[in-house]
């Protein structure tokens, strides 16, 4: 194995001069320069100022707001609500370990870090796969005229939840277990020593990454299939509402595919040589997720946008009623005398 194993921690880096020290106790400069680590840190908070309000004004908005009470405003609220999980409880700890260079609060913090991490992942990644789900339904039309109601919305999120759970619980009692990953200033589960639960580890990626990445793209492609068909008959609603289902599912395969693929790698080439940067870069790229989604979705969703920007003005809408006195202007210019 090309790194250095200990109790509780596996260090990408062959302890042949004696410098690894344990995560947990030292600085971990070996790995990265110092200023590696506070651009790390300084990334991670910029995550943290930016992903906080968002993802709290995105769930007041859509429980606020009568217009939203849809299934796909319902998913994009839980996975802001996962986000938010994911900011307030493990985005802390990664700042601190990045500011110290090592888990500067012990073990609990890689612990802590990887779990609500790990737990957000699950949750947002089931709620995508539901959400293009719902839009076959509603677009192809498979089982008729169906549509999710409010206890189907409520259920759907409960069983993203239950999904995270089953996936991330089982590390804390033992079945596998969460350790630093890369500079070591991140929390993940082991993937790659000789600790690792193999069957858990290929439960979770065939269960809980495949699975619903595989819907995601069948889902992906049938609409934009029934899209170029139907396009003269599709309402302009339900048109809309799909381009933001495919966004948002491109949108999750761009930041979170690139971390599952390393993972993976690491699984299947467990011994095989990496530098600490290899495992750091492509989980924190996947931790900006929680910040440009909910940016995405507003630009996207012209409803959720009318929305907000009703709350920020307490109730008034100047760009919408602009946009009527406009087209009113224009009407009465041209309408005869």
């Amino acid at each position: 194995m090309n790194g250095t194993e200990g109790p509780d921690f596996y260090i990408p880096w062959l302890n042949t001069t004696g410098v690894v020290r344990s995560p947990y106790e030292y600085p971990q400069y070996y790995l990265a320069s110092p200023a590696a680590y506070s651009l790390s840190a300084a990334y991670m908070f910029l995550l943290f100022v930016v992903g906080l309000p968002v993802n709290i004004f995105t769930i007041h908005v859509t429980l606020q707001s009568k217009k939203l009470r849809s299934h796909i405003n319902y998913m994009q609220a839980n996975v802001a609500l996962a986000n938010l999980f994911m900011v307030i409880g493990a985005f802390p700890t990664t700042i601190y370990s990045s500011m110290n260079g090592y888990f500067a609060i012990g073990r609990v913090g890689a612990i802590f870090e990887g779990f609500f991490c790990f737990i957000c992942i699950i949750v947002s990644i089931w709620s995508v796969a539901l959400m293009a789900i719902e839009r076959v339904i509603i677009v192809c039309k498979p089982m008729g005229n169906f549509r999710f109601g409010e206890n189907f919305s409520t259920m759907a999120v409960c069983f993203t939840w239950l999904m995270g759970c089953i996936a991330s619980v089982p590390p804390l009692f033992g079945v596998a277990r969460y350790v630093g990953e890369g500079m070591q200033n991140i929390g993940g589960l082991d993937y790659y020593t000789r600790h690792t639960n193999e069957p858990y580890i290929m439960y979770l990626f065939a269960c809980h990454i495949w699975v619903p990445v595989t819907i995601m793209v069948l889902c992906s492609v049938c609409l934009l299939c029934a899209g170029k068909e139907s396009e003269t008959v599709q309402g302009r609603a339900e048109r809309e509402t799909t381009r933001l289902a495919v966004i948002m599912v491109i949108t999750f395969l761009v930041s979170i595919m690139p971390y599952a693929f390393t993972a993976w790698w690491l699984f299947t080439h467990r011994g095989a040589e990496y530098g600490p940067i290899f495992m750091t870069v492509p989980s924190l790229y996947a931790k900006s997720y929680c910040m440009y989604n909910p940016i995405f979705y507003f630009w996207v969703n012209k409803q959720f946008r009318q929305c907000t920007i009703s709350t920020l003005c307490c109730g008034k809408n100047p760009i919408e009623e602009e946009e009527r006195s406009t087209s009113g202007h224009i009407h009465s210019s041209v309408s005869p005398a």
